[in-house]
């Protein structure tokens, strides 16, 4: 008998960093790992987030049994707020990804109908023909998982992010003698993160932060300001341990800061002694070292406390001199910019700040090179897939995957959007789904497409010229000159002659035409066919032109 094909499809997270969602489907059955978002690229103008795009999913809607959480980050949970009204499927995760996916669809008004399950280490759920089981694995935040996956064909391993730091500051390490117990029964597939594939060696323990931090709140002459995501909560409590140690207070500063850290002292993540958090209004009456602040705005984001703080525009708080600004995040790619640009103005007030270059705040929530080699050993697949990553990543993952044994014929490089179909004999890409950007402006998603994106980025260049034309409804005739308004495309005083000259092409093209009316589109074309062609030789610019017909 001829078994059928397992399919592996991810829909987002391979060849970038984000937006991770991967579909595995066996005959009639789908289940879906992960679902999240990726912040915008500086070319995406105007755009909020990007989601994945789930056509595939929608076209197999009545397939697909469930949604499993590997963790609490936006990378892997952004999307459900969007995606879940569509798809309406129950959602299965550990206790602390179920309170930051409640949170997130609070703020969408799209908690009413969701089906969030919360289930333990080791439980066992069953998705149509899959068996699934999460397992604990380090992260940057309490509760990741990984997931092992049983299927007719045989078990997958699903790392999610993972590390493998044996002294964790909350929570319990990888597990890593569930780990070799797979490996030992056999596994047909492993798919692993390759965030942090570059790097040798292995990435440092969390203790290593709680060190630094006790250092800077020993030190400091005054308040210590510490800025790190507000999912972190293991950061967050080695702030709050550490202030304790040096009797400080610690002032809770920013919206998604203060709403996380309240979920996780309720849920039990965060320990805080009594009396160390205080509220923001007292912070005036407070003597300077004996002040800890902790806000969001590690990644320059233009309306997160730490930013409004360094454009002194936050309401109650200010940077004084001797105040000490602990910068404890990695930068998101692309956020470098906007990072550097507050560190400056930090400096400029005169405080001192501390980031990754300078000293030892922040240690990174994914494997290195040996970690991930470690993984590949004590697994052993029979068939591997690096996920999480740029394209680069991916490949080099595949190469360490190699270098301990895993035939070249048995590694798959996917990118989003591919089919592998997966048999006992081999794999094969037998074909690709739509994968995408879906974009997320304002309250719409998906309406803004690559065609609106074009226009932003032509809009942003030359700018806009609007040729205002009136026509006389009666003879189609031209009536005046037309008005010709322009911005962002030159100097209308300065270039006065060449826009004069611009409304007289206009008024002659019109001259010669018939007694008829003229069409619409028809004015539309030659209008800026014949703009086009002057301005860009006047100015070797191409503007947006927008005529304007008025019937008059």
């Amino acid at each position: 008998m001829t078994r059928s094909k397992l399919k592996i499809i991810p829909l987002g997270g391979l060849s970038e960093i984000g937006k991770n969602m991967m579909a595995i489907q066996y005959e009639n059955d789908i289940m879906i790992i992960d679902a999240g978002l990726m912040f915008p690229g500086e070319e995406m103008l105007g755009i909020d987030l990007v989601i994945p795009d789930i056509s595939y999913l929608m076209e197999n809607k009545e397939k697909i049994r469930g949604i499993v959480i590997t963790h609490g980050h936006e990378d892997h949970i952004g999307a459900l707020p969007y995606l879940l009204p569509q798809l309406e499927v129950p959602v299965y995760s550990t206790k602390l990804p179920h309170g930051l996916i409640s949170v997130k669809l609070k703020e969408r008004k799209a908690l009413d109908g969701a089906k969030l399950n919360a289930v333990s280490y080791g439980q066992q759920l069953s998705l149509g023909r899959f068996r699934v089981e999460l397992f604990p694995v380090c992260h940057s935040i309490p509760d990741a998982a990984g997931l092992i996956i049983h299927t007719p064909l045989g078990i997958i391993v699903h790392s999610g992010d993972f590390k493998l730091d044996y002294t964790p500051v909350y929570g319990k390490p990888t597990d890593l003698s569930r780990l070799a117990q797979l490996g030992a029964q056999g596994v047909l597939l492993l798919l692993s993160d390759s965030t942090y594939s570059e790097l040798p060696g292995y990435t440092p323990s969390e203790r290593i932060v709680g060190e630094t931090l006790d250092q800077v709140m020993a030190q400091a002459p005054g308040r210590v300001i510490v800025t790190t995501f507000s999912s972190l909560v293991s950061r967050i409590q080695q702030v709050i341990d550490a202030a304790a140690r040096h009797n400080r207070r610690v002032f809770v500063v920013g919206r998604s800061m203060t709403d996380i850290v309240k979920m996780t002292l309720e849920l039990g993540y965060l320990k805080a002694p009594d009396g160390i958090l205080a509220n923001i209004d007292q912070l005036k009456k407070m003597p300077r070292d004996k002040v800890v602040l902790v806000t969001t705005g590690s990644q320059g984001e233009p309306t997160s406390a730490l930013v409004r703080i360094a454009n002194k525009d936050h309401r109650h708080v200010h940077i004084v001199k001797g105040d000490t600004v602990v910068l404890s995040a990695t930068a998101v790619p692309g956020n470098e910019a906007l990072i550097n640009r507050t560190v400056d103005a930090l400096f400029r007030q005169g405080a001192q700040v501390l980031y990754d270059k300078v000293a030892k705040v922040h240690v990174h929530g994914h494997g290195s090179q040996e970690e991930l080699k470690l993984l590949l050993n004590l697994v052993r697949p029979k068939f591997f897939i690096p996920v999480h990553g740029e394209y680069r990543h991916l490949s080099l993952h595949a190469q360490l995957a190699e270098s301990v044994g895993i035939p070249q014929s048995n590694i798959f490089v996917l990118e989003d959007g591919d089919v592998l179909e997966l048999g006992p004999d081999g794999g094969k890409v037998t074909g690709k789904v739509s994968s995408g950007n879906v974009y997320v402006d304002g309250l719409s998603v998906g309406d803004i497409g690559s065609v609106v994106l074009r226009n932003r980025r032509m809009l942003s260049r030359d700018g806009i010229v609007v040729v205002i034309i009136a026509i006389n409804r009666q003879t189609g005739k031209l009536v005046g000159r037309p008005d010709i308004v322009s911005r962002g495309f030159v100097d209308t005083r300065e270039s006065k002659d060449m826009m004069e000259e611009s409304r007289d092409l206009v008024a002659k093209s019109f001259d010669h035409s018939g007694a008829r009316p003229a069409d619409w589109d028809f004015i539309n074309t030659k209008v800026r066919d014949i703009l086009n062609r002057f301005y860009y030789d006047q100015t070797k610019r191409r503007p947006m032109i927008l005529p304007v017909v008025v019937k008059v």
